[in-house]
């Protein structure tokens, strides 16, 4: 019988990164009328809310590495300046904690992700939504789970899509991308114009600095070593579990669309 739009708690989609995700993600959100909240788009809302503030110190100057933690949130607000000229006094801190290990080169973590998670999960009484790229760890997946639990909501299904790590490698480090439009190009796939620019706007196309293939492979084996197992506990605790092609021999939209419909018809 499948999933009803209109029925639906919220929805998890969850890949490889470089894996095709997007595109699943978008017929989700067409097909059943849901939100996505990707946790992407979730550190570059609170890493703005911090640099709103125009702080310019040392971010380290609030963390002490001999317990670990950070100072209060009480003593960075007021080492910050008036709390009262910002919207989301909160949002400040967990964006310069965020910035801190960004900066540093560290995952941010669970703690801090959950609770900016939280934040906007709870906005909408904790439904409606495809989640994108989050849970990662089983830290991660037991808040979501105690979340759904406390609010009498649900996670209806897990859609993971699916790519061979080498593929994902070669797709991505062919990635350019126009920084005026944002229009998204490969070099073997969808090539630029001949002299490497946009060929929307003219603009020089360029590769982002987290398409290198080390960064890239970096991602691959956090998934392995931590994502995977958050997806066994999730099919440990009953959620059906769906599994589409990221690579397709043949694409459009319609295809996929179909790919992806016809995987939730069998739940």
């Amino acid at each position: 019988m499948g999933l009803e739009a209109g029925k639906i708690s919220n929805l998890l989609v969850m890949g490889k990164s470089g894996a095709g995700k997007q595109p699943r993600i978008d017929v989700l959100v067409r097909e059943f009328d849901l939100d996505q909240l990707s946790t992407g788009d979730l550190f570059r809302t609170y890493l703005k809310k911090f640099e709103e503030v125009d702080f310019e110190g040392d971010l380290s100057s609030f963390y002490d590495e001999e317990t670990d933690s950070f100072v209060s949130d009480e003593e960075i607000l007021w080492s910050l300046g008036p709390v009262a000229k910002w919207d989301d006094p909160q949002g400040v801190v967990l964006g310069l904690k965020a910035k801190y290990f960004v900066e540093s080169g560290k995952f941010v973590p669970d703690s801090i992700t959950n609770e900016m998670f939280g934040t906007v999960f709870k906005s909408k009484e904790c439904r409606g939504w495809v989640l994108d790229g989050y849970p990662r760890t089983v830290a991660q997946t037991e808040n979501l789970l105690n979340l759904v639990v406390e609010s009498g909501s649900n996670i209806d299904a897990v859609l993971i899509v699916e790519g061979d790590d080498d593929e994902i490698v070669a797709r991505t480090t062919g990635r350019r991308i126009c920084p005026n439009c944002k229009k998204v190009y490969h070099i073997e796939f969808k090539p630029p114009s001949k002299e490497g620019n946009c060929t929307h706007c003219g603009t020089p196309v360029i590769r982002r600095s987290d398409d290198s293939e080390e960064k890239i492979r970096s991602r691959l084996e956090e998934f392995h070593t931590k994502t995977e197992l958050s997806i066994k506990f999730l099919e440990h605790q009953g959620i059906p579990i769906v599994k589409v092609p990221g690579n397709l021999s043949e694409y459009s939209r319609e295809i996929v669309r179909k790919s992806v419909m016809d995987a939730f018809d069998a739940i």
